[in-house]
């Protein structure tokens, strides 16, 4: 989840009176504000009413994210309150957290009205969106960053006017009958010129009458096109339009958001990204990022993690079955606000952008870990790197052994998925992206891949390279994931085995505890820097790599 804009301190009258710079300003986060808005928005994401009469509370809630980037760009001033099922949910204690230890005094604004009352001079005017065309939404967002406006449907238009508001751009009527490129290539001819190349956002996400745009205010903050394009060979032109947009882009720039669930898949994006060595941060539902990346962690906290071994530590394996879990999808969308949480131990992959995308989020998260939780790394974003080209690969180690300090980080993990032979995924690595980590990242503990169950293994210098046993699926009954590992450790015979699991974030850990319980052979369940050790001191595997000629055909980012 890594924007920080350079901050000017909070001055509560003269944010009344200052309209931010056209474009937010990368730099290190700066102390937390004495006092910031609170603005809440509807459990509603339609585009139009369900049913005639009923309130179209999205175009609302986009208003006031929007309005949000336009607010946040040059201080944090707004943060917006979440429903309590939203995608991050385990951020929504965090609202609490900024107020008793960072002293933030919040003023709830509880109506659109209000916001607008208290926050409306900073938008130089309204842009209208089109209900009945979806991807009008993502123009206007586009426009507002451009123009400094806030974005509404015409059922909004009075409230903005009551506030002073001119209109800026009206899309009603302009896309009818329109295909999505051909509204793309109209906002790329308008605003492309004015937007920036460090930051470019994908609203995607849910289709159809839904949109969840938590990423909005970094959108407009940033000045950043925002688009839906297809990353699919089957849709041909979306396609074409998506790399001419990429091959723009500067070369550590970030994409924001998520793919769209109707146009393709998440590993054709991913894989098309990486294509030109470009890091996307999900999802589209990711929230108040424009204030939490101003933030930094408070006076005197230094981020530890619970590090058993050190890289030059020596451990022997005894002749057991080792499991560690890991679950991977980020801090904000798992188990991590359940109570059973401690009773075992648990490895979460928090990737090193925290300390910059939500360092307060992750000063939290610190502050709450029990003994049994330990935080994994990675490199900056979310890349397959086996497309990445050869030439962004060093650069992108050196910012992970930049970042991994900070976040008292040690171990990496590391997923691919570019091979579109099995549905579920193929996630072994050729021995050249292997060789990359070694090089790229000599300090480390050791790695971990896979998302699904993967093959790639090897062992170098007491740094372990694992992959995944078993993936648990939150669907799989119990007693069938109880029985897969029971299988898993009878045609492993060999002790010690050491079984490595990725555990789906949304598996309860309740759910987790049962399913080791009811093994037949009782394992040590161990944290994943030890288990590495473990398996560096003794491996019952052999150094195995993706077979560099497949089968199947593998994606190719820059063909398709």
């Amino acid at each position: 989840m890594k924007i920080t804009f350079k901050f000017l301190p909070w001055f509560a009258l003269a944010a009344a009176l200052v309209v931010p710079a056209l474009h937010a300003v990368p730099g290190p986060p700066g102390p937390a504000p004495k006092e910031a808005f609170l603005i809440p928005v509807k459990d509603n994401w339609d585009i139009a009413p369900a049913k005639p009469g009923a309130p179209a509370d999205l175009a609302e809630n986009l208003m006031l994210i929007g309005l949000q980037g336009l607010a946040n760009t040059d201080g944090p001033r707004v943060y917006i309150e979440y429903p309590d099922d939203w995608h991050f949910h385990d951020f929504n204690p965090l609202k609490d957290f900024y107020a008793t230890k960072y002293g933030v005094k919040f003023v709830r604004l509880a109506t659109a009205d209000a916001a607008l009352t208290e926050l409306g001079h900073f938008a130089k005017g309204y842009v209208v969106w089109d209900n009945k065309v979806r991807t009008s939404i993502n123009v206007a967002l586009t426009a507002a960053g451009v123009l400094r406006a806030i974005v509404v449907d015409e059922n909004l238009i009075p409230l903005a006017e009551k506030h002073g508001l001119k209109p800026l751009a009206d899309f009603r009527g302009k896309f009818t009958g329109q295909t999505d490129v051909q509204i793309y290539q109209w906002a790329y001819d308008q605003y492309w010129k004015d937007c920036s190349r460090d930051y470019l956002v994908w609203m995607g996400g849910v289709g159809g009458n839904s949109m969840e745009p938590g990423v909005a205010d970094l959108a407009i903050a940033c000045h950043a096109f925002v688009a839906d394009l297809s990353a699919s060979p089957k849709m041909p032109e979306e396609l074409a339009f998506h790399k001419r947009l990429l091959a723009q882009l500067n070369p550590s720039a970030w994409i924001m958001g998520w793919h769209p669930y109707p146009k393709d898949t998440e590993g054709q994006w991913i894989t098309l990204t990486s294509g030109y060595g470009l890091k996307a941060i999900g999802l589209n539902t990711f929230p108040n990022g424009t204030f939490m990346s101003q933030i930094g962690f408070s006076p005197g906290f230094k981020m530890t993690n619970n590090n058993h071994v050190t890289r030059e530590t020596k451990l022997t394996a005894e002749k057991k079955l080792y499991i560690c879990l890991v679950q991977s999808d980020s801090m904000g969308i798992g188990a991590w606000t359940q109570p059973e949480r401690g009773q075992i131990p648990y490895n979460w992959e928090v990737g090193v952008d925290g300390a910059k995308w939500y360092a307060g989020a992750m000063e939290m998260f610190a502050k709450d870990r029990t003994p049994n939780d330990y935080f994994i790394g990675g490199q900056s974003g979310y890349m397959y790197p086996a497309v990445v080209p050869a030439d962004r690969f060093p650069g992108l180690m050196k910012e992970m052994n930049a970042l991994m300090p900070l976040m008292d980080e040690h171990t990496v993990g590391i997923m691919d998925h570019t091979d579109r032979g099995i549905p579920i995924g193929y996630f072994d690595l050729p021995k050249h992206v292997v060789d990359e980590y070694y090089a790229g990242a000599p300090d480390v503990v050791g790695f971990i891949n896979g998302y699904a169950a993967a093959h790639t293994f090897d062992v170098r210098n007491g740094q372990a390279f694992m992959s995944y046993d078993y993936y648990l699926d939150e669907h799989r009954p119990v007693a069938s994931a109880v029985a897969d590992l029971d299988e898993l450790a009878r045609i492993n015979p060999k002790r010690p085995y050491f079984m490595l699991i990725h555990v789906r974030e949304s598996n309860s850990i309740k759910r987790v505890i049962s399913i080791m319980n009811g093994l037949e052979e009782k394992p040590e369940i161990v944290p994943l820097d030890t288990f590495l050790k473990l398996a560096a001191s003794n491996p019952n595997f052999a150094p195995r790599y993706k077979d560099p000629k497949p089968a199947g055909k593998a994606w190719d980012a820059t063909t398709q």
